[in-house]
């Protein structure tokens, strides 16, 4: 292929402007939600001088998406998602302000600054779901493997530069008034471009709200064995190599390195995940997708534990960029063959429990590193959860057959959606 018509390849999804806007109202929203959590970190730690209340700052959005799932993924599938998008952002709009009305007022206490965060939680419990399911309704199947590369890129790009941007904003003006009010605005061009979004709505039946149906993505996973293989392979394997929630231990005690050591840690991942979807993007992994995956998560898992082992801050930059990259890989073919293998009347149900293995998997994993450090010590923790990741690849490719044997991700969809039962 000749290097022009290859790069048009490779940008195959900007061509379709549904996904386009929702691109740039993505990365609006993601930086704004990025902004504010450094600002509201900041704050936090200023009025209270504890770190448990910052621990506190993660909690409260994200429990709400644990309790409301039923109701979230049921909403995105009942509605246009366009509509329920639009909706949440607006609604990071007002909780924006509404952080920015106590930052101006000086509240002494942080538990308004919670209920806000709760709030911002319940609108993430339902941006979640509408925004992974209308993918497929932005692209053609035969672009879908490129929109979910270019679409972890650019969720990539805004979490390095949201957090960034907002800390720089935060020292120049001192205080956190100028990135909240910048998130707001954020937020509200998020809103309109979404509003201008078209997609391809196929018409879905308008189920009732009860038990039966509110968890009928739950049932939908337990019955599709590919899908619950690859959904609880990530959760397993990212809860048990947890290696960066010890990246400050590992800076200070270990590499003997400084705050600049310890963020040039941090962005590796990130470096390494946004490299390899960009790349993914012009060069789609091609058939024996259930393999690959198989292998990206084992890559996991060894770069998990080279970290664990290496005294290098060299070394252990390369290992985390690797893997970022190997992390990437199965995020891309697990999105892929999730929504596409997914009946979209059902896709917000489904993507919300996958919601809940993701945010489990960040949220516990980081606990399980920090117990496993405190019983075994930093090292043997990291090289452990390294070890137990290659050991679930071993289990899950015995346990779950059609995963090993998954092929090309256009097949797999049409396999699988005829062949599953009604999850009514």
């Amino acid at each position: 292929m000749p290097p022009i018509a290859d790069a048009r390849a490779g940008r195959a999804a900007f061509s379709h402007p549904g996904f386009l806007l929702f691109q740039i109202a993505r990365f609006l929203i993601v930086s704004a939600v990025e902004m504010q959590a450094v600002a509201v970190g900041w704050q936090v730690y200023e009025i209270t001088k504890r770190p448990l209340d910052l621990g506190y700052v993660g909690l409260a959005q994200f429990l709400p998406g644990i309790l409301l799932f039923p109701i979230s993924g049921h909403t995105s599938d009942r509605f246009e998602r366009r509509n329920v998008l639009s909706a949440c952002y607006a609604g990071y709009g007002l909780c924006f302000a509404l952080l920015l009305a106590l930052s101006r007022r000086g509240v002494p206490s942080i538990v308004p600054i919670y209920v806000v965060l709760v709030m911002i939680g319940i609108v993430r419990s339902f941006n979640g779901p509408a925004s992974r399911s209308i993918l497929p309704q932005l692209v053609p199947q035969e672009h879908f493997a490129n929109a979910v590369a270019w679409n972890a890129t650019i969720f990539q790009a805004a979490t390095v530069l949201g957090p960034s941007f907002g800390g720089i904003v935060y020292a120049a003006f001192r205080g956190p008034s100028a990135v909240y009010v910048i998130a707001m605005v954020t937020a509200i061009g998020a809103t309109v471009t979404t509003f201008r979004i078209k997609s391809e709505v196929k018409a879905r039946p308008r189920e009732p709200m009860n038990l039966k149906t509110l968890f009928a993505g739950l049932h939908f996973i337990r019955n599709n064995k590919l899908i619950l293989g690859a959904i609880s392979l990530d959760l397993f394997a990212v809860m048990l190599g947890g290696a960066v929630a010890l990246l400050p231990v590992y800076a200070r005690e270990i590499l003997h390195t400084g705050p600049w050591g310890l963020g040039l840690l941090r962005t590796a991942p990130g470096v390494g995940a946004a490299l390899m979807a960009i790349l993914l993007a012009h060069w789609p992994l091609r058939g024996n997708s259930g393999p690959k995956l198989l292998w990206a998560v084992a890559g996991f898992g060894v770069f998990t534990i080279i970290f664990g082992l290496s005294r290098s801050l060299t070394l252990s930059l390369i290992a985390l960029v690797l893997l970022g990259a190997s992390d990437m890989i199965s995020v891309i073919i697990r999105a892929t063959l999730t929504l596409l293998a997914t009946p979209d009347e059902m896709r917000g149900r489904v993507t919300a429990v996958d919601m809940i293995f993701i945010g489990t998997s960040n949220e516990f994993g980081q606990f399980e590193s920090g117990l496993t450090a405190q019983w075994f010590g930093t090292v043997p923790a990291v090289v452990l959860g390294g070890v137990g990741t290659l050991l679930v690849v071993t289990l899950w490719a015995w346990w779950f057959p059609d995963l090993r044997r998954a092929g090309e991700l256009h097949s797999i969809t049409t396999d699988v959606q005829s062949t599953t039962a009604d999850p009514a």
